[in-house]
């Protein structure tokens, strides 16, 4: 009995031992991702983390939930391709970029803004995905000149509710993972290895369906996506920041954005992105408003779509500045 009860102990151990060893090893690797290929510029908005790669006409490229600047870097690839420069900031909380005492998206907005006067950059196309939506709004209404475009990928925003509807509010595992999960890096680290399809709802808010029905090439790349929040540590005072913004984010004045202007989402996301998007589309004078069926806030399945409506959208609105890094 005792030699069965060591031989048990030993078993358990060794597989502790791998765990841990295969947890290091992506936290290593994750890491080297979130802190190669940034600088820090200092404005008077405070420090702001930012990357500034490629040439050609220039992307404000702003990150959603548990990004960074390698989120944005990470969705130019997929959805850009060459041929553009991409200025990726790290948006308050993520990163090495500080939450400051007004981490609103107005403040947001005008710390972009300042980023642009640092790298003397006049006008830029500016892209928000998820929850970098809302300061990509409120950079082109409240600094116009600096937006000569806008796309706005599965943005959260505004939508109107009935009379007397309070408004929407996290599920009960929603809040558990937020207060549980998103706060070790340990704890998310293993959720996504033991149950993939509760994070890639909750977290993706992308129906597993839709993800095993894609092709292995958009597989790879909602893979990378769910993997590049991590280290969580490095990126929850954004997170929790950023959780609260959701919640209530007011009708803009969406009318001032004269700028040519593009919105993507899919019907099935789970962050309801798409009654936003919509409802933002029929506001901004001239807005393009594009919706597939399926695809979660991932839009898993439509790499293709969303790199041919970019492509011809920038074809039309984007210019090479005068400036130059």
């Amino acid at each position: 009995m005792i030699r069965k009860k060591f031989a048990i102990l030993i078993i358990v151990l060794v597989l502790a031992a791998l765990v841990y060893s295969s947890y290091r090893h992506d936290m290593e690797v994750a890491r080297i991702h979130s802190s190669s290929g940034s600088k820090i510029a200092n404005t008077p908005c405070g420090m702001i983390e930012y990357a500034d790669v490629g040439t050609g006409p220039v992307i404000l490229a702003i990150h959603g939930a548990g990004g960074g600047f390698d989120q944005s870097l990470d969705l130019a690839r997929n959805f850009l391709g060459v041929g553009f420069r991409v200025v990726a900031p790290s948006r308050f909380g993520y990163l090495r970029t500080p939450m400051p005492a007004d981490s609103s998206p107005m403040a947001q907005a005008d710390a972009h803004a300042c980023l642009l006067d640092a790298l003397n950059l006049q006008k830029v196309v500016v892209i928000g995905g998820s929850m970098g939506a809302p300061s990509a709004m409120q950079l082109c209404i409240r600094h116009p000149e600096r937006c000569s475009a806008l796309v706005l990928l599965f943005p959260i925003a505004f939508a109107p509710r009935p009379a007397n509807q309070p408004p929407p509010q996290p599920s009960a595992l929603a809040k558990f993972l937020m207060n549980t999960t998103l706060r070790s890096d340990f704890a998310f680290w293993s959720a996504s290895k033991l149950s993939f399809d509760t994070v890639m709802k909750t977290i993706g808010a992308t129906p597993p369906a839709d993800f095993k029905n894609a092709e292995p090439e958009e597989q790879a790349r909602v893979l990378a996506v769910l993997r590049n929040i991590e280290p969580i540590s490095q990126r929850k005072k954004g997170l929790r920041n950023d959780a609260a913004v959701a919640l209530s984010v007011p009708r803009y004045d969406l009318e001032q954005i004269t700028e040519p202007t593009l919105v993507i989402s899919a019907e099935d996301d789970l962050f309801g992105t798409f009654k936003g998007g919509r409802f933002t589309a029929e506001h901004i004078p001239g807005a393009r408003f594009v919706g597939y069926p399926t695809g979660g806030h991932l839009l898993v399945g439509h790499g293709t779509d969303v790199r041919r409506e970019l492509a011809e959208f920038l074809r039309l609105h984007s210019t090479t500045p005068a400036s130059s890094k």
